[in-house]
């Protein structure tokens, strides 16, 4: 009796203790359905010490595009990224609510140089990852991609 009243307890609490963020309305940048419309890629290059690394980027420079960012995209080549433009310099946290695959977060000073590198930040994650110096831009690639190319800090 003692392990049945244990289980039924546990089958109510666990629930509780699984349970994500409620969904976000339709019209909300984190819902599915609300569409958001970003600007033709550009190109954003970051300089190696084994040469050039050239990404087609979409610019995320609004609140919404930014709330949006990669959420709900399955798939992400070695080229594509998207750049968060925060258009004035700031401590920024990211966190990865919806965004299905694994990526590089690349924290840019205001004068192009790399601050940081959170690599591999697990899809689906609320922890927040923190800029932990004032940045202009957030450039989001591919999971793993910052040490296949050799991005560095610095």
């Amino acid at each position: 009796m003692k392990r049945l009243l244990i289980s039924a307890v546990i089958a109510l609490i666990a629930p509780a203790a699984f349970a994500q963020l409620p969904p976000a309305p339709v019209g909300d940048p984190a819902h599915p359905e609300t569409v958001i419309e970003f600007g033709a890629p550009q190109t954003v290059t970051i300089q190696t010490q084994e040469g050039d690394v050239v990404f087609e980027a979409l610019i995320a420079d609004s609140d919404e595009e930014r709330q949006r960012g990669l959420m709900f995209r399955e798939a992400l080549t070695d080229n594509e990224g998207m750049l968060f433009n925060y258009g004035e310099v700031q401590t920024v946290a990211m966190w990865m609510r919806n965004t299905l695959i694994s990526l590089d977060l690349i924290y840019i000073a205001p004068d192009g140089e790399i601050l940081k590198i959170i690599a591999n930040a697990q899809p689906h994650s609320l922890r927040s990852l923190a800029s932990d110096f004032p940045v202009l831009g957030v450039l989001e690639v591919r999971g793993g991609l910052t040490r296949d190319v050799g991005i560095r800090p610095g």
